[in-house]
């Protein structure tokens, strides 16, 4: 079983409180990988929240190979970040040579382009690069985006944790929002695209459990959308869910629970919006997921999000200080990064429900 975890707060925290959090639950993993993606960011990223930072792992030649397509495409770095690593003997961690966290200025031509313009050009750029990278496995080219930041890898979360030295909080790599999860996928082949968490255009998402109508949304997702590829785990079709709901048809958020886990037609027939909610079941059915799983998202905006199988089959809680808030599959996460908040004000969302946290940290409960 994976562990998930995501923290949203006013100021910026370290990601060694990500690890602290999914440490707690590590009787609920198997120690496989660690993987996190960071919004809103702070430290030495600050400064350049509207530029794209590209996060990938990569060979010397991948490196190469990336930097040659960014270049001839017209992106000038701005920004470069190497972490210092910790190669201790006897750490659990399948490293690769390079871990690349780069800040590039767009094209001259597009950088008072349209938002829309630029939105396609990163997505297009990522795609390219991951192309150029995969067949020889040269890299693994996990987001390009503005204010957003992807770590993956295969091993011990705390061994990685140990290799990226992120277990001692430092002012350099923070930011408002992470989410993490502990465990690579053991479904399909073991690989660091596989890992959760997932970015596509400022989307994040992240699942605990499994889609048994996996197959099901594969074949209807790779129609929708070009950035809706590999399928190296069925959480990723959580993702591309959310990113059709929301950025491309523009449907309030709330919308995301009716589509993944509809209403039976009984419950719908009782409803104002009947008409509405029967036309989501007969369009996008293929996009309804099944079986147990807990789904944490984030939307371009930094808000956050989680919500339920029909059957709530997986856990997760949600708890809160005044700055912070946490979601974790168990309790026992939370109790470790807030251990003096009020905890009779925890959360557990029920099976028809989303519960939204703002960028104000007011939390919102949407009745199915």
């Amino acid at each position: 079983m994976c562990r998930i975890g995501a923290i949203k707060s006013l100021d910026f925290v370290h990601p060694s409180m990500a690890l602290q959090l999914m440490q707690s639950q590590q009787k609920g993993h198997d120690n496989s990988g660690f993987a996190m993606v960071m919004h809103d960011l702070g430290g030495i990223f600050e400064n350049y929240k509207k530029l794209p930072t590209l996060s990938m792992a990569a060979t010397d030649e991948g490196v190469r190979l990336a930097e040659d397509i960014l270049h001839e495409a017209g992106f000038q770095r701005v920004l470069q970040w190497v972490p210092e690593t910790n190669p201790q003997p006897g750490l659990d961690i399948n490293a690769m040579p390079n871990y690349v966290f780069e800040t590039f200025d767009y094209p001259k031509h597009l950088r008072n382009g349209e938002k829309k313009e630029q939105e396609d050009l990163l997505l297009d750029m990522r795609l390219k690069l991951r192309e150029a990278l995969e067949p020889n496995e040269e890299g693994f080219v996990y987001s390009f985006w503005p204010d957003v930041v992807t770590l993956k890898e295969i091993g011990d979360p705390r061994d990685i944790g140990t290799y990226f030295n992120l277990w001692q909080p430092d002012d350099k790599f923070t930011a408002r929002v992470i989410t993490a999860q502990c465990r690579q996928n053991t479904n399909y082949d073991i690989v660091r695209y596989a890992a959760h968490p997932f970015h596509l255009q400022g989307y994040t998402a992240l699942a605990n459990g499994e889609n048994t109508f996996y197959l099901k949304n594969v074949e209807f997702q790779r129609k929708l959308h070009r950035g809706y590829i590999g399928f190296e785990s069925d959480s990723q079709c959580f993702l591309y869910t959310l990113h059709y709901v929301h950025h491309e048809l523009g449907w309030p958020l709330r919308y995301y629970k009716h589509v993944v886990t509809p209403l039976p037609f009984e419950e719908i027939e009782q409803r104002e919006d009947r008409e509405q909610l029967k036309a989501i079941r007969q369009s996008l059915a293929h996009l309804e997921i099944n079986g147990p799983n807990t789904i944490i998202g984030v939307l371009p905006d930094h808000s956050m999000f989680t919500c339920c199988d029909a059957k709530k089959l997986r856990p997760v809680v949600i708890g809160r200080d005044e700055k912070t808030v946490v979601i974790s599959s168990e309790v026992c996460g939370i109790n470790e990064v807030l251990p003096e908040r009020d905890w009779e004000t925890d959360i557990y969302p029920n099976e028809r429900e989303i519960v939204a946290i703002g960028n104000d940290l007011e939390v919102q409960r949407w009745k199915q």
